[in-house]
């Protein structure tokens, strides 16, 4: 076993990054200890990991080293070579350039090193500057590696760990919200909290009072940014003179801790000053929308725009007026919806959506990619409907009120009767029902409202009845009794779906409705059958004692040996005079138990199989309460789980029980009762679905219909080709009743039929026409038929399976189910697959010869930021308007506290809670909503919902406000936009930049949007606007719109940019509209229109932008950009090297070639103006470089030199420099002795040696830079000749 050494000292980043790593690899976690490493490892610092059990084995030394191993062990050092690539580069940054100046900042306040203000001051600014860069590589991200956490994420938050305990206040963690958001994330992961425990982040930036030996252990955690010391253990080899040295230097600084932290001591004593007030922390901006608007009446876009961006402000108003223009619907913009049109025709249904449901993050997912799917086909000018609608939800619906209706009148339905249990449901759902459906439009749906179905009206009642009809008479339906899942509470079969597999390890008592006490499960019980006329007896055993009493036989392997001599024999029940023979059956696994086995025909379903095989008796002992029947006293009539208490104290006193003893099993509970839920025998409807479920199958082999991702093939095809037949009997009095009727004849030549017997069945859209059909079956007038109509209700699932066709009246010829059946696209959650897709493929063929739609989207599976399953008990379900509006952490508890969960559960939700949610959900509003969950719906993943994210796309609405308002200020009052989006030919290069790069977006739209890459859409769009649009083109159109009025060549130029300026707002606005209504439209209606009299009224319709348009990609203008953008980051770096943040300086560009100096030329105001330099001068190789620049390498073609000489204080510089020289030499020298070491290669892992190659590389390359940089200011400071 590995042993790794680490620091006690809880500040310790090195050893701390060392244990998290080591958390994170629970396969592989070595042994800890908290001291030295033996002298004879010869390992230089803590941590070392020594990978074996004795000396001479392989010693890893260093905290990058042995936290890479290890979080290699554990699959946290990258999947892939790009992530391990990029985990590296984190942790080179972690190193390098967090570590230094994190240390500089806060050893000062713990008292290792002396306190220098100026220093300390100067170092602040470069910590908050390091993180500002960390700050935007997380804007987009969870963590900084993919979508869990990785040795990247361990490494930089260790390193900025003591800077969020002791220096970064709470102003400084408001500017960086994208740390402090993924900090938080980090920290309170398992591991984290594990290693770390509760991180306490600072609230002011004072000096720290360690706790024991602070001083010398926090030396120990990083004596030099570079490299770990190595301390002598208390009882080493004699000290030499070099460490004497050094201890008398960690004397003097402690005698100087101790002294700072007497003169602290005194300060609290004399007597308090003043505090200033604090200012108040700064929330997102609310503003609300109050010019008064009648609902349906245009929104007022002639006031100004607010200041910022506020959801409230812009969500506000729209929603009515688009629904009152008929946007929604597919008669807009033509005559009849069956004229042709040659852009075709987009038909998709909505999963209906329960109607005693709300809103969830599953609803707000499927709707933010139904509806951009929508307002995308509408927008291309497609005959587009998205047809809403809402599903019955007869289980869920029927418990709901009847819950109501004990709680408000004491009643049952039975107190009732079905009619008027019905009328109250009825009344239920015209008082509750559309509460979805306002949710719906709050997220922005472009549903064709006047068209929404629910499944019990009357024209899908028909429809479902007619599909009944139907498939009875062709025989699909049919009648049976066969084992079903029953609820005793529900009084009902149960499909499989509404029964939940609980896993349990052993013994376990669980909570069952109409139990006082709980119900032990998770254990088996064997017992004895004593056996016919011998004295001989078969031990068998169960997990439900108390189905003993239906038992009808014994079975055994037929080649068991143990049993040959039993064939033909019989065993007795104990507790009635039931013989049971002993069958031979191959089902029988031998190795387990005794090799015998029970059968309960009628309560098990392996068993019923058997018993079918067999012909044995099928006795039932449950009601549908769940009371014991056919059973002798003192049984009879007894609770179930109270007989199995009973039956296993009988069995004792007769001397025939053996043992019990734990047993791992999965326990079915009903979904919507919490019921246990029992196998019991009853005649029911089935749909054969053999032929059927082959079509389905076929059609997707065929390619008729598509499977989006196609991972999911595998399990289409396997769940149809090995398909059951599916029960559709529902004992419920809210659904649509079977139109079944049972037949008796009251004519002697005609003998009486039984339940199960199908043939006396008959179904009938009327009792007239099924009397009709039952006097022709049976050959006797319709006076001599008596109809019992069957008490059931068909599944729900029944009528979402031919939803697609009966919203549009089938079986009835109409225009909507011409025009619109087949429809489309199927867009829905994978978890429904097999219950609802596979259903409707299935009733679509056989009832209308047609598939219902020709693409079938699925989508992943929404989970919390830490990969969790969404769960109440966990505190980490989210109400997608709580998103859009915000929530106070108080009213999140409270929506617990309001919740079904008992005590214990809250508190550990709450707990959930507070951690994800400290302060609570931040009002995100719809559009940001909307853009992060299409951002995150990646084929074939779960997604992992960080509200955080959800906040960032908030702030870049707000962007995406400023720059547009920017925008229109530049464009001025009087802008009359071109009528078409066209080039003139008189585009600088900036302008055919931007065009070029809009046409790019407008491609990767079109491609996104066609094969369902959301993310590849919304990054695409966010990019354009963000780091293409905002960050480079507005700002270098500045320069060309202040000198405007210079001259007339100035004024075409600004008026061309103008153009350029306007189509890229609006054609990106369109671009963005399907996922981000709310925001492109209140942004559109400001914008001037190309065509006034002719332009459609709202984004919503006008065309979306295409590649046909647009074709203004030019792979030559990307390719300059590219090299100037590179030569402007170049001159950046420089600046910020140098610290030249206000200070414009000129820049000589040495060039290779002409052609390169003629671009750096034609690009040179772009340059100049986003490298905030005083003036761009390009040189050719035959120019001397004025002395005084500062140096760097852009490209192989190009040579940035700045001009420095009088602009800084070169000494100084000089100083700093030199110091750095030798921290990297010290360096270089440490690990060039590592790799000398005879042992090495042989011992070192291979990863580990290519590392400390990489860095020693990467180190040369920093010296040099540093050398050449000295020598460059040594030059300056010599006086001119």
């Amino acid at each position: 076993m590995a042993t790794l050494y680490v620091s006690p000292h809880p500040d310790d980043f090195r050893s701390l990054l060392a244990l998290l790593a080591a958390e994170f690899s629970p396969t592989s976690r070595p042994r800890t200890i908290t001291e030295d490493p033996p002298a004879s490892l010869n390992a230089r610092s803590r941590p070392t990991l020594v990978l074996g059990a004795g000396e001479g084995d392989s010693v890893l030394s260093g905290a990058s080293a042995v936290a890479w191993y290890l979080a290699s062990q554990g699959k946290r050092a990258g999947v892939d070579t790009k992530q391990q690539s990029l985990v590296w580069q984190w942790l080179s940054f972690a190193d390098n350039e967090l570590t230094p100046v994190s240390c500089a900042v806060v050893f000062p306040l713990m008292g290792v090193i002396a306190v220098d203000k100026k220093l300390q001051h100067s170092s602040r600014a470069e910590l908050l500057r390091v993180l500002k860069v960390l700050n935007q590589a997380l804007e987009p991200r969870t963590f900084l590696v993919g979508e869990n956490v990785t040795l990247a994420d361990m490494a930089v938050a260790t390193a900025v760990l003591l800077p969020f305990k002791y220096a970064l206040e709470p102003s400084d963690r408001k500017v960086l919200s994208n740390v402090t958001r993924w900090f938080t994330t980090c920290i309170n992961q398992p591991q984290f909290l594990k290693v770390l425990g509760k991180i306490t982040l600072c609230e002011k930036m004072v000096p720290v009072t360690l706790k024991t030996n602070a001083a010398t252990e926090a030396k120990t955690a990083n004596a030099s940014p570079a490299a770990d010391s190595a301390d002598a253990t208390a009882n080493g080899p004699p000290k030499t003179e070099a460490q004497l040295k050094k201890d008398a230097k960690k004397k003097e600084k402690l005698e100087k801790f101790q002294q700072k932290k007497d003169t602290e001591a005194k300060k609290k004593t004399l007597p308090p000053t003043e505090k200033k007030a604090k200012p108040e922390k700064k929330e997102l901006g609310v503003i609300t929308y109050s010019v008064p608007t009648p609902p349906g009446e245009k929104k007022d876009v002639v006031s100004p725009l607010p200041d910022a961006y506020s959801p409230q402000y812009v969500e506000a108003a729209w929603y009515s007026w688009w629904e009152k223009q008929g946007f929604f619907k597919p008669e807009y913009g033509r005559k009849s919806i069956s004229e042709p049109n040659p852009r075709g025709v987009f038909m998709m249904c909505i999963p209906p959506p329960n109607v005693t449901g709300s809103l969830h993050l599953g609803h707000a997912l499927t709707n933010a990619i139904q509806d951009s799917l929508t307002r995308w086909h509408r927008m291309r000018g497609e005959t587009t409907l998205w047809n809403p609608g809402c599903d019955h939800a007869g289980i869920a619906t029927q418990v709901v009120v009847e819950k109501k209706l004990m709680r408000e009148r004491g009643l049952s339905r039975h107190d009732l009767g079905r009619e008027n249990f019905i009328e109250e449901i009825w009344k239920w759902k015209n008082e509750k029902g559309d509460r979805i459906y306002h949710q719906l439009k709050k997220l922005g749906s472009t549903l064709d409202w006047d068209r929404a179905c629910f499944t019990m009206d009357t024209k899908l009642s028909y429809a479902v009845q007619e599909a009944f009809i139907r498939l009875h008479e062709d025989g699909v339906i049919y009648r049976s009794k066969r084992l079903v899942n029953w609820s005793c509470s529900l009084n009902s079969a149960i499909s499989d779906i509404e029964v939940d597999k609980k896993e349990l390890t052993g013994r376990t008592l669980l909570p069952v409705p109409g139990y006082k006490e709980k119900v032990e499960f998770g254990v088996l019980v064997s017992f004895a059958y004593k056996v016919d006329g011998s004295d001989e007896e078969v031990i068998v055993a169960t997990t439900r004692i108390e189905t003993m009493l239906g038992d009808t036989a014994v079975a055994v392997h037929p080649t068991d040996p143990r049993y040959q001599h039993l064939k033909g024999k019989m065993v007795l029940h104990p507790f009635c005079d039931r013989k049971m023979p002993i069958v031979f059956d191959d089902f029988v696994d031998i190795s387990f138990g005794t090799g015998a086995v029970k059968i309960t025909p009628a309560h098990d379903h392996n068993d019923y199989e058997v018993g079918e095989r067999h012909n044995l008796a099928f006795i039932n002992i449950l009601d549908e309460n769940g009371l014991l029947i056919n059973v002798p006293p003192p049984f009879l009539g007894m609770k179930r789980f109270e007989a199995r208490k009973s039956v296993l104290q009988a069995l004792k006193d007769r001397g025939q029980f053996k043992e019990i003893k734990d047993n791992p099993m999965v326990v079915p509970v009903c979904s919507r009762s919490k019921d246990i839920v029992e196998p019991l025998l009853k005649p029911q409807w089935y749909v054969n679905c053999r032929e059927m479920g082959k079509e389905a199958a076929d059609s997707v082999r065929e390619g008729r219909l598509k499977i989006i991702p196609d991972h999911h093939l595998k399990t289409w095809f396997n769940w149809l080709d090995n398909i059951r037949d599916w029960c559709i009997s529902r004992q419920l009095w809210w659904g649509h009743r079977i139109p079944a009727y049972f037949v008796t004849v009251n004519d002697p030549s005609v003998k009486p039929g039984e339940d199960m017997d199908g043939h006396y069945w008959v179904s009938g859209r009327s009792e007239e026409e099924a009397r009709n059909v039952a006097a022709k079956r049976f050959n006797v007038s319709a006076d001599k038929i008596a109809l019992r109509q069957d008490e059931d209700v068909l599944d729900t699932w029944f009528s979402s399976g031919i939803f697609p066709f009966s919203i549009f009246g089938w079986p009835n010829e109409n225009q909507d189910l011409n025009v619109f059946y087949p429809g489309t696209l199927l867009e829905t959650g994978h978890d429904i697959l097999f219950f609802w897709v596979a259903r409707m493929v299935m009733m679509g063929l056989k009832l209308t010869g047609k598939l219902p739609f020709k693409e079938v989207y699925l989508h992943a599976v929404v989970r919390d930021a830490h990969g969790r399953k969404m769960s109440k008990s966990l505190g980490n379900v989210i109400d997608p308007l709580d998103v859009i509006t915000g929530i106070s952490l108080e009213g999140l508890h409270a929506q617990l506290t309001d919740s079904n969960l008992d005590p214990v559960e809250v508190e550990k939700a709450k707990q959930g809670q507070k951690s994800d949610y400290p302060n609570g959900i931040p009002e995100c509003g719809t559009d940001a909503l909307r853009f992060a969950l299409c951002a995150y719906t990646s084929q074939g993943r779960d997604i992992n919902m960080d509200v955080n994210r959800i906040l960032g796309y908030r702030h870049f609405c707000n962007k995406l406000w400023n720059a547009v308002k920017f925008a229109m200020k530049s464009l001025g009052d009087n802008f009359v936009p071109s009528e078409k989006a066209q080039l003139c030919g008189e585009e600088s290069v900036s302008d055919r930049w931007i065009l070029s790069r809009l046409s790019a977006a407008v491609g990767l739209c079109d491609a996104g949007f066609k094969s369902y890459d959301f993310p590849g859409i919304t990054t695409a769009i966010y990019n354009f606007w963000l780091y293409e649009l905002c960050d480079v083109y507005l700002e270098s159109l500045k320069p060309v719109f202040s000198k405007a009025e210079e001259d007339e060549a100035s004024q075409r130029r600004a008026l061309v940019s103008r153009q350029s300026l306007y189509t890229c707002l609006e054609v990106g606005l369109r671009l963005l509209a399907p996922v981000m209504p709310f925001v492109t439209e209140e942004l559109y209606q400001r914008l001037p229109r190309r065509r006034p009299q002719t332009d459609p009224p709202s984004i919503s319709v006008t065309s979306y932008p295409d590649t046909e348009e647009f074709c203004w990609q030019s792979d030559e203008v990307n390719r300059d950009m590219e090299f100037v953008m590179t030569v402007i980051k170049t001159i950046r770096s420089l600046r910020s090297d140098y610290n030249l943040n206000k200070t414009r300086a000129d820049c000589y560009l040495e060039c290779t070639d002409s052609a390169t100096a003629s671009l750096v030329q034609q690009y040179s105001l772009q340059i100049q103006t986003l490298s905030h330099s005083q003036a761009i001068i390009p040189l050719t190789t035959n120019q001397p470089v004025p002395e005084g620049c500062a140096v760097a390498i852009a490209s192989d073609r190009c040579t940035v030199n700045l001009m420095l000489k009088g602009l800084i204080d070169l000494e100084k510089e000089v100083a700093k420099l030199m110091t750095k020289k030798g921290d990297l030499e010290k360096q270089m020298e440490k690990l060039r002795e590592k790799i000398a070491k005879s042992d090495y290669k042989e011992k070192v892992p291979t990863k580990v040696q290519e590392q400390d190659a990489e860095k020693l590389r990467q180190s040369q390359t920093e010296l040099e830079k540093v050398t050449e940089a000295v020598d460059n200011f040594r030059k300056m400071m010599q006086p001119s000749p």
